[in-house]
């Protein structure tokens, strides 16, 4: 273990080279999956619930299917030493994070952890600013592999500065680190984010609704429709090892089956990050289905990391087109109506086209076998039409493969 003191001679020694500004590019080449304790927990974090979450990652199938990060978000923290390292409540975290890091680490996952670039976070512990290269040391002593950084307590201070300054330590420190960046989209940060984070919030907070916007009183967050408008116009600046994060699924939260199904999927066809917000140690059977379908998840990780588009509205009925690798394509019928929807999809008269991507269905060149995402079945062919009812607040999901 580093002494205090070897800490502090580390940070001195480091400060005298020329910092390289690069983040660890071999990470998220496909969109992260993981947990993350905000959504159901709050504040109400501890060790015993991390361990118990990284058991149920395990036991539930999640693990299996690709999720592999637990993130501890606000509330974890204790202060800050007389060097001004940071600690974990004693009380919360008895054992300390590197044991904890250890526990989750022989479950073959990885831990993550959260702070601010302000002075202070989100709930008033304390913020990063000024802190950033001990922070990061710390980070990589504990064995840390995440590190979500908020947008609290900023006040006058460039996000660009705030967001390369903790790129850069965490760089120095030398533990590969996925960096998720979540300044809310307010500056645009698809724009210039490239080169500095791994992927980057494009919105305030999701809020477990369906198409609401809930009034905090001087803020808002925002429900799963409402959320998925919010990324028109953004897919050009996503891709692997940096992607658009439209924030954490709501699955299990207390939406219909329905709208779990619905929110998952687009998520998917968004190449959004996948990270659960709910309590994995109590979760219903039909959760558990939804956040494990390894059809619908090998859409969202697909090689090419292309985001979909919605390439159809029909009275609210959306059709989404996602590429995929090998000239596949993921279809999505999102129906946002209250009451069923039927589709009558001539797919020989569609001619969809990837403007920005350079991909193109041809669907009177190439014939496509159907399969069904959700039903996990063979439905048939592109050279027949699609017909279907789509149930209120939900959707179908294909994936199309060129036929021989």
């Amino acid at each position: 273990m580093i002494s205090k003191t070897s800490k502090l001679g580390i940070l001195i020694f480091l400060s005298g080279f020329f910092i390289q500004a690069q983040k660890f590019e071999e990470l998220a080449l496909t969109p992260p999956m993981g947990w993350n304790s905000w959504n159901k927990f709050g504040c109400q974090v501890n060790e015993a619930l991390i361990r118990s979450i990284a058991d149920a990652m395990v036991e539930s199938g999640m693990k299996d299917a690709g999720y592999e990060y637990i993130v501890i978000d606000d509330c974890w923290h204790g202060g800050r030493d007389s060097q001004g390292f940071i600690y974990p409540d004693s009380s919360k975290f008895p054992n300390g994070m590197k044991a904890l890091a250890d526990y989750v680490h022989r479950k073959g996952l990885k831990l993550g952890i959260y702070s601010d670039a302000g002075t202070k976070t989100c709930a008033g512990y304390p913020g990063s600013r000024g802190f950033e290269y001990q922070d990061a040391l710390q980070y990589a002593q504990w064995g840390i592999d995440y590190l979500k950084y908020d947008w609290c307590n900023t006040e006058n201070i460039n996000p660009i500065g705030a967001y390369s300054t903790m790129r850069d330590a965490l760089y120095k420190a030398g533990r590969p680190v996925l960096f998720s960046m979540c300044e809310w989209g307010t500056s645009k940060p698809w724009k210039w984010a490239n080169d500095i984070a791994h992927m980057w919030r494009t919105t305030g907070d999701i809020f477990v609704c369906w198409d609401c916007k809930h009034d905090h009183g001087g803020w808002y967050s925002w429900g799963v429709m409402k959320i998925l408008d919010m990324q028109d116009g953004l897919r050009q600046y996503a891709g692997p090892g940096h992607w658009n994060d439209p924030d954490m699924l709501e699955v299990g939260n207390g939406l219909s089956v329905n709208e779990d199904r619905a929110h998952f999927s687009m998520w998917a066809m968004l190449a959004a990050p996948l990270i659960a917000g709910n309590d994995l140690r109590n979760m219903s059977k039909e959760t558990i289905e939804i956040l494990t379908n390894q059809e619908v998840i090998a859409v969202n990780q697909d090689s090419l990391g292309i985001q979909g588009f919605k390439y159809n509205n029909l009275d609210s009925l959306e059709v989404w087109f996602k590429p995929l690798s090998h000239d596949e394509w993921a279809v999505c019928f999102l129906n946002r109506r209250d009451q069923p929807a039927v589709i009558e999809f001539e797919w020989k008269k569609e001619n969809v086209v990837d403007e920005i991507f350079g991909f193109e269905t041809a669907f009177n060149e190439k014939p496509y076998s159907i399969r069904n995402l959700w039903t996990k079945k063979n439905i048939g062919k592109t050279k027949k039409a699609f017909n279907a009812t789509v149930p209120p607040h939900d959707v179908i999901m294909l994936r199309l493969t060129p036929l021989k």
